[in-house]
């Protein structure tokens, strides 16, 4: 199995890649705008970073995080989301003595060990933002924001905004007691991973993708008849932000998130264009993750984005990306000593920012021709002895298959006008 990658893992190709380039500038431009700044976190974490922070009745810590002991014993997690590593170093560096709030932008690698199905990996990659050390719902309404004119500007339609409020602390646990209620009859029945959540978080309940326990809770009493009056006044003012910024959502009590680590605000992007597995973004507000994880009482509101299924969504919805980069000029030689100056001729040219390419297999001029046009080049510089001799190459312009003879110091300013 050694030449076949690992399940669940996917091998980029140059002819793939130059999509995510343009994906991930286009990310970081948007980011710009909003005033967002890049952190870049290891790919693994001490796995109390996650166990805390995630929470220990999520399938992520329960099923599908990759943990194990290094060479000193201690235990290490492959990063299973972005968050819990940003927060970690927004602490560690003592990121909140700084003025606030604090703004982060992500592009990370992730791993989860679950089944490998269409949009869903076990090795993925996430665009993430953070916003640290506010309260207020402008906070809330800015993170999706971003991501409705992300998703927007890349040409993605047929999305809807969700969203939810998960409540706090105080108005959960009345929440919780009336749901562990309607939940008792028909606690036999329920998955053995709800039956786990029952006594430590039952709202993940409402989460579950069984088809028993999504029928059993049909009914449930749902988080928002039990909000508090602080919780209900920023759900409010959250729409009336969402609102005023002119982005559609709709209200939905079903979404719980599959982080415990959520309060208040929770939402998703989703879509039917890429199947079941339809949440493209997701996230809200978590007041309380920074103090868990050992920081002061700093709230915050983010969410994650999985790269791979904004690729498929921008497939489904037939977006053209810009095209892949051609090469300017291909150097075809014949003879020794016009191979040496093409060898020089080449390197300048990439120092003046041309893509340039020459022949290393020493394919005849027929060949180099052949190869040029594989190679989709722009123009072919030929230099032979006769070529030296004069100092000039002949250009041939590849598209329109015109040739002329241009002298050596003419030949940058030919190639870009």
């Amino acid at each position: 199995m050694a030449n076949i990658a690992p399940k669940g893992t996917k091998d980029l190709l140059p002819s793939q890649v130059y999509k995510w380039h343009y994906l991930e500038g286009k990310f970081a431009e948007i980011c710009k705008k909003y005033g967002f700044k890049e952190i870049r976190t290891p790919m693994f974490e001490h796995t109390e970073v996650f166990a805390r922070g995630i929470g220990d009745t999520t399938d992520v810590v329960q099923k599908e995080m990759y943990t194990f002991n290094d060479h000193g014993n201690r235990s290490i997690t492959l990063k299973p989301e972005g968050t819990s590593g940003a927060v970690r170093a927004f602490i560690e560096h003592k990121q909140y003595a700084e003025v606030q709030p604090t703004k982060y932008y992500y592009v990370t690698d992730c791993f989860r060990y679950e089944k490998p199905q269409s949009g869903r990996l076990r090795h993925f990659h996430q665009f993430g933002v953070e916003v640290f050390g506010t309260p207020n719902m402008l906070a809330d309404a800015e993170v999706i924001a971003i991501g409705h004119d992300f998703l927007t500007e890349l040409g993605i339609k047929d999305l809807e905004l969700r969203i939810n409020s998960v409540g706090c602390p105080a108005c959960r646990k009345k929440h919780r007691e009336a749901l562990k209620a309607f939940l008792q009859p028909h606690y036999e029945e329920l998955c053995g991973t709800c039956k786990t959540r029952f006594d430590k978080n039952p709202m993940r309940i409402i989460d579950c993708k069984s088809e028993v326990c999504h029928e059993i809770v049909k009914d449930a009493p749902r988080m928002l008849e039990y909000l508090c009056d602080d919780c209900k006044a920023a759900f409010e003012e959250v729409q009336e932000n969402l609102n005023a910024l002119e982005i559609p959502f709709e209200v939905d009590p079903d979404i719980v998130r599959g982080l415990d680590y959520y309060t208040k605000t929770a939402f998703e992007f989703v879509t039917t264009k890429i199947g079941a597995q339809g949440t493209v973004c997701g996230g809200g507000r978590y007041d309380h993750l920074i103090e868990e994880l050992g920081g002061p009482p700093i709230p915050g509101v983010g969410w994650g984005m999985g790269i791979e299924r904004v690729l498929m969504l921008m497939e489904a919805n037939e977006v053209e990306f810009p095209a892949e980069d051609r090469v300017d000029a291909f150097i075809a030689v014949m003879g020794d000593e016009a191979k040496k100056f093409g060898l020089k001729l080449c390197r300048e040219l990439r120092q003046k920012g041309l893509i340039a390419e020459m022949d290393t297999l020493a394919r005849n001029i027929k060949g180099q021709f052949k190869y040029a046009g594989r190679l989709n080049a722009k123009y072919t510089l030929v230099i032979g002895d006769d070529e030296l001799a004069k100092g000039v190459v002949s250009l041939k312009d590849m598209d329109k298959s015109e040739q002329r003879e241009v002298r050596f110091e003419d030949i940058f300013e030919e190639i870009t006008k």
